[in-house]
């Protein structure tokens, strides 16, 4: 087959380029950012990690606009949302592990962008493997169905592993900002602060759930999640506190007229679950901080005890702990922090306030968790996992959430 010309093949990136824009115009600034190298002989399009673009142009000479469009789309999709770093937190070792995780990686998009016919290769849906859509590229793998056989690869930008064919890493000595060079950590994480200005700018029929939430993510303002969550633990420990009452057990210092004994006020004891999502999805450092604060907080505002329960999709362990160094949490299932808040609150004594340290992918109670005394006050401690950019959606307006990062 004879390449078209250099020309031609330029003229025809540049129109796949407006193509793409023009269908999706808030992923412009990182459309155009990924330069688009030629690669003779690779016999696929595909990017790496530092946002180039390789295409062998015997593929680009016989690709109509509009595949080589939605092309460059996904390939600008998987650099958006980092799968390369979050790959690297995975450990992919064998190959085919790669291949499972570019799977992945394509289901999440998927959720985000329609899948296109007119795609140059056709990509992994959450039905493909076997999986509820609007779910993170790391539990899409860890749940999802292996397809034998399969050998999905959108690059190192994909995966973070280069393969065999993939062209060699940016030479140390090439110009910053020149087309060979790629882009850096810094620029990229500009561009993605500016993709998601424009997502957040964007008509609400004109972007997906999944996507704005990504938006929010890089632009919403990082706050002192210690305070905060000190602070809505004492709130919701005040609350149950100052719920005093009369009692016999403690009689009243005067007595009444004619000698009769009469209650005092009392100051109930608050006693707190702490429900923990032991999920393969929620890593040990970032569990173990959030263990740790609570404990602290908790011992600040006069609770000496609490009941620790270990969730995946059940139950696995409970504790009744005074010390965050006594809590034992084991699990690695699936996520389901509903059941951890029902087992909590049927517990006797049952608790006032219940503490839910989770990642948030996760079903909740449909109702307010209730017990014969009254309502439950529930906390959500959302622990923030950095490799995880797309935040899961939010719990129940019930719940009073607090985002928890790693440090």
């Amino acid at each position: 087959m004879t390449d078209a010309p250099a020309g031609d093949q330029t003229a025809k990136l540049a129109a796949a380029r407006l193509w793409a824009t023009n269908r999706y115009p808030y992923l412009a600034a990182a459309v155009f950012a990924a330069p688009v190298l030629p690669a003779p002989g690779l016999g696929r399009v595909l990017i790496d990690r530092w946002w180039r673009i390789h295409a062998d142009p015997a593929i680009v000479a016989t690709a109509a606009v509009p595949a080589l469009g939605s092309e460059l789309l996904h390939l600008v999709s998987h650099v958006l949302r980092d799968h390369a770093a979050r790959a690297d937190a995975v450990h992919l070792a064998e190959r085919a592990e790669v291949h499972h995780w570019v799977d992945a990686a394509d289901a999440e998009i998927a959720d985000d962008f329609p899948t296109d016919p007119d795609r140059l290769v056709r990509s992994a849906t959450p039905d493909d493997l076997g999986v509820a859509e609007g779910r993170l590229a790391e539990e899409y793998y860890r749940r999802g169905l292996v397809r034998d056989g399969h050998t999905a690869d959108c690059g190192s930008g994909a995966h973070g592993t280069p393969g065999p064919d993939e062209p060699p890493p940016p030479d140390p000595d090439d110009v910053a900002g020149s087309a060979t060079a790629g882009i850096g950590e810094d620029e990229q994480r500009l561009i993605r602060r500016s993709v998601a200005a424009e997502v957040a700018r964007a008509d609400a029929d004109a972007v997906s759930d999944g996507l704005r939430r990504w938006a929010e993510d890089q632009l919403g303002p990082r706050v002192d999640w210690r305070s905060e969550l000190a602070a809505v633990l004492r709130r919701a420990v005040a609350v149950t506190a100052g719920a005093v009452d009369y009692s016999y057990r403690r009689p009243a210092r005067r007595t009444g007229v004619g000698g009769v004994v009469l209650p005092s006020l009392v100051r109930p004891s608050v006693a707190v679950a702490v429900v923990c999502d032991t999920s393969a999805s929620v890593t040990d450092d970032l569990l173990g901080v959030a263990v740790g604060e609570v404990d602290g907080l908790l011992r600040a505002v006069g609770t000496r005890e609490v009941t620790v329960l270990a969730v995946d999709d059940a139950v696995n362990v409970v504790t009744r702990a005074t010390s965050g160094r006594a809590v034992t949490l084991v699990g690695g299932g699936g996520t389901d922090m509903a059941v951890g808040i029902e087992a909590a609150v049927a517990r006797r004594p049952a608790p006032q306030v219940v503490v839910v340290l989770t990642d948030g992918h996760t079903p909740w109670p449909v109702e307010p968790p209730r017990t014969g005394a009254g309502a439950v006050q529930v906390v959500a401690g959302l622990l923030e996992d950095p490799d995880m950019p797309v935040r899961p959606p939010p719990p129940p307006a019930w719940v009073r959430a607090v985002a928890i990062g790693a440090a």
